[in-house]
């Protein structure tokens, strides 16, 4: 190898945008919650995997975490995030919701039921949240 400076990268090289050394959890998580509203969720889990790991009790990431996964179809890893939001806080309405309709896409319907029925009884006004309980009752009887 010579001495010249194209053979390599030199320690004093400046680090590509994907691999900044200043880069952290919160970074992660405001580029993963854009890709979020850019409709990318798939992209966004990424980051917000990252974040997670390095923040593993942050409740905002492990929520943007768990939507990301939801909105790639991914249920069965959604519905751990939110379960690991209702590990510390069981009166998250939303998470309990959120972890609710990841179980019913995974088929899971006595455990969406029962999260959906303690977000619909935190939230009586939140209409959606009632809604998705009826569903998931009927499916769970046998009703669609």
């Amino acid at each position: 190898m010579g001495e010249s400076s194209s053979d390599g990268p030199s320690p004093h090289d400046e680090p590509r945008p994907e691999e900044s050394s200043h880069e952290g959890p919160y970074d992660w998580y405001q580029r993963g919650l854009g890709l979020l509203e850019s409709r990318s969720p798939a992209a966004a889990e990424q980051l917000l995997a990252r974040a997670a790991a390095a923040e593993p009790e942050s409740r905002s990431i492990l929520e943007a975490l768990g939507r990301a996964q939801f909105e790639s179809g991914r249920y069965g890893s959604a519905k751990e995030s939110f379960a690991r939001i209702i590990e510390s806080n069981p009166a998250d309405d939303y998470a309990q919701f959120a972890l609710g309709l990841s179980a019913a896409r995974t088929g899971d319907l006595r455990t969406a039921v029962e999260h959906l029925a303690l977000a619909a009884a935190m939230r009586p006004d939140i209409a959606h949240y009632g809604r998705e309980l009826r569903m998931a009752r009927a499916r769970l009887e046998g009703g669609s």
